[in-house]
């Protein structure tokens, strides 16, 4: 059996920078656990496996996996999936013809609009399949020991350190300045003692900002999934961004937030985020950004 991949740097418009994106394109027939030993061989943050939908009225269907588990919802593999799919022209011999894809995936139905540049597609931005909850608050403490940061440098004006999710759960928690978002160090063994039990992909701290473009720089940690850093973490910041305008005191508004993440790494990250609230309820959420293709190859399994 041979399998097709190709890679893509998304949420970035430079090869070599963004979050790396491994796409297997014709998956049909793979177990879960060749899947996962194949997303643990490429050991990039995430890898998507393409299958036939199982409702002919959508683009496919589309499973992800970081080194270590699998993922119900993903930002940057839906963003480089639907790049790659719609580059290709079409999936398992049926043509992608609009500019909008439907995945099926674990967590629901992800809508996915194409981006473009005249008639290159250029990126992508998509819907999150299920409504914005916050869930419990995570003490300061756990947050600044796993982090490797100070009690002093979180955030509590704003929100306490708490869980929110879009269809994948993070603990969220706003710091005072750039400095302190700098100087954070994941602590794997704080994770495995005070936070493996809270039901969470990881940790996206950030900060708020006014450079330029740029309104948030943020931050993700998920060591337990196999990913000590993420350079650009779409999941996490979709929910963010819904976070951010339930907060905010008007019951009606378009939130719209341009973050850079990554930059810590060298592998610098721009992600475009909005929400719509109407009667005090975040009733969308949305997150997107450009991608390059980089590699393309095969995979022998004999």
């Amino acid at each position: 059996m041979r399998l097709q991949f190709q890679t893509v740097d998304v949420f970035t418009a430079d090869r070599f920078s963004g979050n790396p994106l491994a796409v297997v394109l014709n998956a049909e027939g793979l177990s879960t656990e060749q899947m996962q030993a194949i997303a643990a061989d490429f050991n990039l943050a995430e890898t998507t496996f393409v299958l036939p939908p199982e409702n002919s009225a959508h683009t496919a269907q589309v499973r992800i996996f970081t080194p270590r588990a699998e993922m119900p919802f993903a930002g940057h593999p839906n963003i480089g999936t639907a790049f790659v799919l719609a580059r290709a022209g079409s999936t398992y011999g049926r043509t992608i013809a609009s500019d909008r894809v439907i995945f099926e995936e674990r967590a629901g139905l992800v809508p996915i609009s194409l981006l473009k540049d005249g008639s290159t597609i250029a990126g992508a931005r998509l819907v999150s399949p299920q409504l914005l909850t916050v869930g419990d608050e995570v003490p300061v403490e756990a947050v600044a020991s796993a982090c490797g940061i100070s009690v002093d440098d979180i955030e509590t004006k704003n929100h306490h350190p708490c869980i929110a999710s879009c269809g994948a759960g993070f603990i969220l928690a706003e710091l005072r300045s750039r400095t302190g978002l700098a100087s954070a160090m994941p602590h794997i063994d704080v994770f495995r003692q005070d936070i493996v039990n809270r039901g969470t992909t990881g940790i996206l701290i950030y900060a708020q900002v006014d450079d330029h473009d740029i309104n948030i720089c943020a931050r993700m940690f998920a060591p337990l999934k196999g990913i000590p850093e993420d350079p650009a973490t779409g999941s996490a910041n979709v929910a963010l961004i819904g976070l951010l305008a339930k907060l905010r005191p008007e019951p009606d508004l378009e939130l719209s937030k341009t973050i850079a993440q990554g930059v810590e790494m060298g592998r610098p990250s721009l992600l475009h985020a909005r929400a719509e609230k109407r009667g005090g309820v975040v009733t969308a959420t949305f997150i997107g950004g450009r991608c390059v293709p980089v590699m393309q190859g095969s995979i022998d399994l004999g």
